[in-house]
Protein backbone atom coordinates (compact mmCIF):
# COMPACT_ATOMS: atom_id res chain seq x y z
CA UNK A 1 0.00 0.00 0.00
CA UNK A 2 2.57 1.93 -0.42
CA UNK A 3 0.63 3.94 -3.42
CA UNK A 4 -1.23 4.97 -1.36
CA UNK A 5 -2.20 8.43 -1.65
CA UNK A 6 -6.00 8.92 -0.07
CA UNK A 7 -8.03 6.79 1.95
CA UNK A 8 -11.56 7.28 2.23
CA UNK A 9 -12.84 6.28 5.67
CA UNK A 10 -16.36 5.69 6.32
CA UNK A 11 -17.33 5.97 10.14
CA UNK A 12 -19.68 3.87 12.31
CA UNK A 13 -20.31 2.76 15.96
CA UNK A 14 -18.56 -0.98 15.23
CA UNK A 15 -17.59 -1.69 11.69
CA UNK A 16 -15.53 1.22 9.32
CA UNK A 17 -15.14 0.81 5.70
CA UNK A 18 -11.91 2.26 4.03
CA UNK A 19 -11.18 3.01 0.29
CA UNK A 20 -7.55 4.19 -0.59
CA UNK A 21 -6.84 5.19 -3.82
CA UNK A 22 -3.53 6.41 -5.71
CA UNK A 23 -2.67 9.93 -6.64
CA UNK A 24 -4.90 9.20 -10.09
CA UNK A 25 -7.83 8.16 -8.05
CA UNK A 26 -7.20 4.36 -9.64
CA UNK A 27 -8.62 2.13 -6.53
CA UNK A 28 -6.02 0.38 -4.70
CA UNK A 29 -7.83 -1.66 -2.01
CA UNK A 30 -10.81 -1.80 -0.26
CA UNK A 31 -11.26 -2.91 3.52
CA UNK A 32 -14.36 -3.76 6.33
CA UNK A 33 -12.64 -3.45 9.71
CA UNK A 34 -13.99 -3.68 13.48
CA UNK A 35 -13.59 -0.89 15.92
CA UNK A 36 -10.69 -2.77 17.52
CA UNK A 37 -8.46 -2.82 14.73
CA UNK A 38 -9.54 0.18 12.83
CA UNK A 39 -7.11 2.09 14.57
CA UNK A 40 -3.74 -0.72 14.68
CA UNK A 41 -4.52 -0.92 10.43
CA UNK A 42 -4.08 2.67 9.41
CA UNK A 43 -0.71 3.36 11.55
CA UNK A 44 0.84 0.06 10.36
CA UNK A 45 -0.24 -0.18 6.96
CA UNK A 46 -1.07 3.68 5.85
CA UNK A 47 1.94 5.63 4.76
CA UNK A 48 2.29 8.92 7.01
CA UNK A 49 1.73 10.56 3.05
CA UNK A 50 -1.57 9.84 2.63
CA UNK A 51 -4.49 12.08 3.18
CA UNK A 52 -7.33 10.43 5.68
CA UNK A 53 -10.90 11.71 4.19
CA UNK A 54 -13.71 11.47 6.63
CA UNK A 55 -17.28 12.87 6.87
CA UNK A 56 -17.68 15.15 9.65
CA UNK A 57 -20.37 13.12 11.68
CA UNK A 58 -20.39 11.53 14.79
CA UNK A 59 -16.84 10.64 16.48
CA UNK A 60 -15.11 11.88 13.30
CA UNK A 61 -13.16 14.90 15.51
CA UNK A 62 -12.12 11.83 18.02
CA UNK A 63 -10.88 9.64 14.99
CA UNK A 64 -9.14 12.76 13.30
CA UNK A 65 -7.69 14.15 16.39
CA UNK A 66 -5.81 10.70 16.91
CA UNK A 67 -4.60 10.66 13.31
CA UNK A 68 -3.25 13.68 13.27
CA UNK A 69 -1.45 13.05 16.53
CA UNK A 70 0.44 10.29 14.31
CA UNK A 71 1.50 12.73 11.85
CA UNK A 72 -1.40 11.83 9.42
CA UNK A 73 -3.21 14.58 7.29
CA UNK A 74 -6.75 14.56 8.12
CA UNK A 75 -10.03 15.94 6.32
CA UNK A 76 -13.27 16.35 7.13
CA UNK A 77 -15.94 16.87 4.99
CA UNK A 78 -19.68 18.26 5.58
CA UNK A 79 -21.75 15.15 4.61
CA UNK A 80 -24.24 17.27 2.69
CA UNK A 81 -21.15 17.35 0.08
CA UNK A 82 -19.78 13.60 0.00
CA UNK A 83 -23.84 13.19 -0.89
CA UNK A 84 -23.84 13.89 -4.73
CA UNK A 85 -20.49 11.47 -5.43
CA UNK A 86 -22.82 8.42 -3.98
CA UNK A 87 -23.68 6.01 -6.97
CA UNK A 88 -26.08 3.77 -7.45
CA UNK A 89 -27.72 2.44 -4.37
CA UNK A 90 -26.52 3.48 -0.85
CA UNK A 91 -23.79 1.34 1.54
CA UNK A 92 -21.11 1.19 3.00
CA UNK A 93 -18.13 0.71 0.35
CA UNK A 94 -20.05 3.12 -1.86
CA UNK A 95 -19.59 6.08 0.91
CA UNK A 96 -16.54 5.42 1.58
CA UNK A 97 -15.67 5.78 -2.50
CA UNK A 98 -17.64 8.96 -2.69
CA UNK A 99 -15.79 10.69 0.21
CA UNK A 100 -12.92 9.82 -1.75
CA UNK A 101 -14.09 11.63 -4.24
CA UNK A 102 -15.13 14.16 -2.76
CA UNK A 103 -12.16 14.78 -0.72
CA UNK A 104 -10.00 15.11 -4.60
CA UNK A 105 -12.05 18.00 -5.67
CA UNK A 106 -9.78 20.87 -5.91
CA UNK A 107 -13.07 23.21 -5.27
CA UNK A 108 -14.40 20.94 -1.52
CA UNK A 109 -14.54 23.17 1.32
CA UNK A 110 -13.49 20.74 4.54
CA UNK A 111 -14.45 20.93 8.45
CA UNK A 112 -12.10 21.79 10.89
CA UNK A 113 -10.97 19.05 13.45
CA UNK A 114 -11.75 20.58 16.84
CA UNK A 115 -9.42 20.76 19.63
CA UNK A 116 -10.45 18.58 23.28
CA UNK A 117 -11.04 22.47 24.31
CA UNK A 118 -13.03 23.38 21.37
CA UNK A 119 -15.06 19.78 21.45
CA UNK A 120 -15.44 20.00 25.75
CA UNK A 121 -17.11 23.63 25.76
CA UNK A 122 -19.41 22.33 22.86
CA UNK A 123 -20.46 19.76 24.98
CA UNK A 124 -21.30 22.03 27.13
CA UNK A 125 -23.46 24.09 25.25
CA UNK A 126 -25.08 21.27 24.29
CA UNK A 127 -25.64 19.81 27.92
CA UNK A 128 -27.17 23.52 28.36
CA UNK A 129 -29.62 23.49 25.70
CA UNK A 130 -30.86 20.21 26.48
CA UNK A 131 -31.69 21.27 30.16
CA UNK A 132 -33.80 24.09 28.68
CA UNK A 133 -35.67 22.33 26.36
CA UNK A 134 -36.34 20.22 29.51
CA UNK A 135 -37.18 23.03 31.69
CA UNK A 136 -39.85 24.76 28.54
CA UNK A 137 -41.65 21.10 27.83
CA UNK A 138 -42.21 20.67 31.74
CA UNK A 139 -43.36 24.20 32.06
CA UNK A 140 -45.90 24.22 29.44
CA UNK A 141 -47.14 20.72 30.90
CA UNK A 142 -47.62 22.48 33.86
CA UNK A 143 -48.84 25.43 32.67
CA UNK A 144 -51.37 23.35 30.58
CA UNK A 145 -52.62 21.36 33.70
CA UNK A 146 -53.50 23.97 35.71
CA UNK A 147 -55.54 25.67 32.83
CA UNK A 148 -58.07 22.57 32.88
CA UNK A 149 -58.78 23.47 36.06
CA UNK A 150 -59.52 26.97 35.25
CA UNK A 151 -56.28 28.86 35.95
CA UNK A 152 -54.75 30.59 33.39
CA UNK A 153 -51.14 32.41 34.02
CA UNK A 154 -49.14 34.17 32.05
CA UNK A 155 -46.03 33.64 30.25
CA UNK A 156 -42.96 33.30 32.33
CA UNK A 157 -41.57 30.93 34.60
CA UNK A 158 -42.05 33.08 37.56
CA UNK A 159 -45.51 33.99 37.29
CA UNK A 160 -45.99 30.24 37.17
CA UNK A 161 -44.01 29.36 40.17
CA UNK A 162 -46.37 31.84 41.53
CA UNK A 163 -49.62 30.19 40.53
CA UNK A 164 -48.07 26.21 41.49
CA UNK A 165 -47.02 27.30 44.68
CA UNK A 166 -50.71 28.46 45.29
CA UNK A 167 -51.91 25.27 44.31
CA UNK A 168 -49.96 23.08 46.43
CA UNK A 169 -50.19 24.86 49.67
CA UNK A 170 -51.69 22.23 52.70
CA UNK A 171 -54.82 24.96 53.08
CA UNK A 172 -55.54 24.81 49.50
CA UNK A 173 -58.62 22.42 49.14
CA UNK A 174 -59.39 23.45 44.86
CA UNK A 175 -57.90 20.48 43.73
CA UNK A 176 -57.27 16.79 45.71
CA UNK A 177 -54.42 15.20 47.43
CA UNK A 178 -53.39 13.13 44.24
CA UNK A 179 -52.83 15.87 42.06
CA UNK A 180 -51.00 18.28 44.79
CA UNK A 181 -49.09 15.70 45.22
CA UNK A 182 -48.10 15.12 41.50
CA UNK A 183 -47.92 19.13 40.89
CA UNK A 184 -45.51 19.06 44.04
CA UNK A 185 -43.50 17.28 42.63
CA UNK A 186 -43.17 18.35 39.13
CA UNK A 187 -42.42 21.61 40.87
CA UNK A 188 -39.41 20.32 42.44
CA UNK A 189 -38.12 19.16 38.89
CA UNK A 190 -38.87 22.50 37.81
CA UNK A 191 -36.89 23.86 40.22
CA UNK A 192 -33.76 21.25 39.72
CA UNK A 193 -33.88 22.30 36.19
CA UNK A 194 -33.19 25.92 37.35
CA UNK A 195 -30.44 25.25 39.06
CA UNK A 196 -28.54 22.90 36.35
CA UNK A 197 -29.14 25.84 33.68
CA UNK A 198 -27.43 28.29 36.73
CA UNK A 199 -24.53 25.49 36.91
CA UNK A 200 -24.08 25.74 33.25
CA UNK A 201 -24.29 29.15 32.77
CA UNK A 202 -21.36 29.75 35.46
CA UNK A 203 -19.25 27.49 33.52
CA UNK A 204 -19.93 29.06 30.37
CA UNK A 205 -19.18 32.80 31.97
CA UNK A 206 -16.29 31.37 33.71
CA UNK A 207 -14.42 30.29 30.96
CA UNK A 208 -15.37 33.72 28.88
CA UNK A 209 -13.79 35.51 31.73
CA UNK A 210 -10.75 33.47 31.54
CA UNK A 211 -10.11 32.79 27.63
CA UNK A 212 -8.62 34.91 25.53
CA UNK A 213 -10.22 34.99 22.95
CA UNK A 214 -13.78 34.68 24.53
CA UNK A 215 -12.63 38.18 26.40
CA UNK A 216 -12.20 39.92 23.27
CA UNK A 217 -15.72 38.62 21.42
CA UNK A 218 -17.68 40.40 24.59
CA UNK A 219 -16.30 43.32 23.63
CA UNK A 220 -18.21 43.15 20.61
CA UNK A 221 -21.53 44.76 21.31
CA UNK A 222 -24.59 41.71 21.10
CA UNK A 223 -21.54 38.99 21.79
CA UNK A 224 -21.86 37.91 25.32
CA UNK A 225 -20.15 35.03 26.88
CA UNK A 226 -22.91 32.17 25.82
CA UNK A 227 -22.18 33.69 22.18
CA UNK A 228 -18.36 34.23 22.28
CA UNK A 229 -17.32 30.85 24.05
CA UNK A 230 -19.77 29.56 20.93
CA UNK A 231 -17.85 31.11 18.40
CA UNK A 232 -14.46 30.21 19.84
CA UNK A 233 -15.64 26.37 19.75
CA UNK A 234 -17.34 26.46 16.62
CA UNK A 235 -15.11 28.97 14.23
CA UNK A 236 -11.57 28.19 16.13
CA UNK A 237 -9.34 31.31 15.00
CA UNK A 238 -11.61 31.81 11.93
CA UNK A 239 -8.44 30.86 9.57
CA UNK A 240 -10.81 28.05 7.26
CA UNK A 241 -12.69 31.30 6.08
CA UNK A 242 -10.58 33.73 3.58
CA UNK A 243 -12.91 37.02 4.88
CA UNK A 244 -15.63 37.57 7.16
CA UNK A 245 -19.09 37.26 4.20
CA UNK A 246 -17.14 33.79 3.86
CA UNK A 247 -17.57 33.22 7.40
CA UNK A 248 -21.55 34.82 7.45
CA UNK A 249 -22.61 33.00 4.63
CA UNK A 250 -21.53 29.67 5.98
CA UNK A 251 -23.97 30.75 8.73
CA UNK A 252 -26.74 31.37 6.73
CA UNK A 253 -26.85 35.04 7.92
CA UNK A 254 -26.78 36.40 3.77
CA UNK A 255 -29.73 36.20 1.15
CA UNK A 256 -30.24 33.05 -0.79
CA UNK A 257 -29.29 33.40 -4.57
CA UNK A 258 -31.13 32.62 -7.52
CA UNK A 259 -29.58 33.71 -10.65
CA UNK A 260 -29.58 33.20 -13.59
CA UNK A 261 -29.19 34.75 -17.06
CA UNK A 262 -26.77 37.94 -15.36
CA UNK A 263 -30.45 38.41 -13.44
CA UNK A 264 -29.82 38.17 -9.67
CA UNK A 265 -32.44 37.24 -7.11
CA UNK A 266 -32.08 37.50 -3.65
CA UNK A 267 -34.46 35.87 -1.31
CA UNK A 268 -34.43 35.62 2.20
CA UNK A 269 -31.43 34.25 4.56
CA UNK A 270 -30.46 31.12 3.56
CA UNK A 271 -30.49 29.25 7.08
CA UNK A 272 -27.47 27.12 5.83
CA UNK A 273 -24.56 25.97 8.57
CA UNK A 274 -24.28 25.82 12.26
CA UNK A 275 -27.83 26.71 13.45
CA UNK A 276 -27.32 26.79 17.16
CA UNK A 277 -24.23 29.50 16.61
CA UNK A 278 -26.68 31.62 14.29
CA UNK A 279 -29.17 31.23 16.74
CA UNK A 280 -27.36 33.27 19.45
CA UNK A 281 -26.09 35.53 16.73
CA UNK A 282 -29.33 36.91 16.47
CA UNK A 283 -30.57 36.72 20.19
CA UNK A 284 -27.51 39.05 20.71
CA UNK A 285 -28.26 41.61 17.55
CA UNK A 286 -31.89 41.68 19.01
CA UNK A 287 -30.64 43.27 22.38
CA UNK A 288 -28.63 45.79 20.20
CA UNK A 289 -31.55 46.20 17.63
CA UNK A 290 -33.65 47.10 21.20
CA UNK A 291 -31.53 49.71 22.50
CA UNK A 292 -30.72 51.30 19.06
CA UNK A 293 -31.48 54.56 20.53
CA UNK A 294 -29.49 54.45 23.42
CA UNK A 295 -26.15 53.44 21.29
CA UNK A 296 -23.75 56.31 20.06
CA UNK A 297 -21.16 56.24 17.23
CA UNK A 298 -21.34 54.83 14.06
CA UNK A 299 -23.36 51.67 14.29
CA UNK A 300 -25.83 53.23 16.02
CA UNK A 301 -26.89 55.98 13.53
CA UNK A 302 -26.83 52.84 10.78
CA UNK A 303 -29.26 51.01 12.83
CA UNK A 304 -31.34 53.95 12.74
CA UNK A 305 -31.20 54.48 9.39
CA UNK A 306 -31.87 50.75 8.79
CA UNK A 307 -35.01 51.41 11.00
CA UNK A 308 -36.34 53.84 8.55
CA UNK A 309 -37.06 51.71 5.82
CA UNK A 310 -36.87 48.27 7.40
CA UNK A 311 -38.77 45.65 9.92
CA UNK A 312 -36.87 45.21 13.27
CA UNK A 313 -36.00 41.08 12.11
CA UNK A 314 -34.26 42.36 9.25
CA UNK A 315 -32.71 44.72 11.39
CA UNK A 316 -31.85 42.23 13.86
CA UNK A 317 -30.38 39.87 11.14
CA UNK A 318 -28.53 42.59 9.54
CA UNK A 319 -27.02 43.83 13.01
CA UNK A 320 -26.07 39.45 13.56
CA UNK A 321 -24.19 39.52 10.08
CA UNK A 322 -22.54 42.72 11.10
CA UNK A 323 -21.56 40.96 14.40
CA UNK A 324 -20.13 37.80 12.10
CA UNK A 325 -17.94 39.88 10.14
CA UNK A 326 -16.64 41.49 13.11
CA UNK A 327 -16.05 38.64 15.19
CA UNK A 328 -14.32 36.81 11.69
CA UNK A 329 -11.88 39.70 12.04
CA UNK A 330 -11.15 39.24 15.63
CA UNK A 331 -10.41 35.74 15.51
CA UNK A 332 -8.17 36.25 12.49
CA UNK A 333 -6.02 38.56 13.24
CA UNK A 334 -5.90 38.33 17.38
CA UNK A 335 -6.90 42.28 17.65
CA UNK A 336 -8.71 43.77 20.20
CA UNK A 337 -13.04 45.45 19.27
CA UNK A 338 -12.68 49.29 18.52
CA UNK A 339 -15.75 50.85 17.54
CA UNK A 340 -15.98 53.05 14.80
CA UNK A 341 -16.07 56.84 15.47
Amino acid sequence: MKNVSMVGIDLAKSTFHLQGVNALGKKLFSRKLSRGRFFEFVVLHIPKTAVLAMEACATAHYWGRRFIDVGYEVKLINPGFVKPFVKSNKNDYNDAEAICEAASRPTMRFVPVKTIAQQEMLSVHRMREMVISQRVRLANQIRSLLAEFGHVTRLGTAALRALVVGFIAPDNERIGSLLKECLTHQYESLCHLDEEKKFYDKKISDFAKTNETCKRLTEIPGIGPICSTALYATVGQGYDFKNGREMSAWLGLVPKQNTTGGKPKLGGISKRGDSYLRKQLIHGARAVVLHRRKKSGKIGRWLNRLAARKNANVITVAMANKNARIAWSLLKHGTAYKEAA
